[in-house]
């Protein structure tokens, strides 16, 4: 059963409960931008060394501020995980990419829909029926 209460991107910001150490927050953040999360990791150590006490403070605040994901989404395929990632980090790109791919549809359908109903065509149709 398909679940249309979702939104369609399935890239939000969330925490990951199923990899996390503490809250999920770096396990979110590492899905996310679609890193390594022991990356991220090592990066929120190293913020700790340059900003101090305040990192921990922004993390149990994030921790806090974002939702919880604790099902498994499915997975998707490449060209479908890319297509997302660009909807939401480019979307003119996206945009424009779709609307040049929807005009060469339509003209593929035009094409058809000439040949389908040109003359030439129910004729070449009527002298297979009569070979048939």
């Amino acid at each position: 059963m398909t679940d249309f209460s979702r939104p369609p991107n399935p890239h939000r910001l969330y925490r990951n409960r199923m990899r996390k150490r503490w809250c999920g927050v770096c396990s979110g953040i590492a899905d996310y931008y679609n890193i390594d999360v022991t990356l991220v990791r090592i990066g929120f150590i190293a913020s700790f060394f340059i900003f101090g006490p305040f990192v921990f403070l922004a993390y149990f605040i994030a921790c806090f501020a974002m939702p919880t994901r604790h099902e498994k989404q499915p997975e998707m395929k490449p060209e479908e995980d890319q297509f997302w990632r660009g909807v939401e980090r480019r979307p003119g790109v996206t945009f424009s990419n779709l609307r040049y791919q929807f005009r060469d549809l339509e003209g593929r359908l035009v094409d058809l829909e000439r040949t389908v109903t040109s003359k030439e065509w129910k004729l070449r149709r009527q002298f297979r029926d009569l070979e048939t």
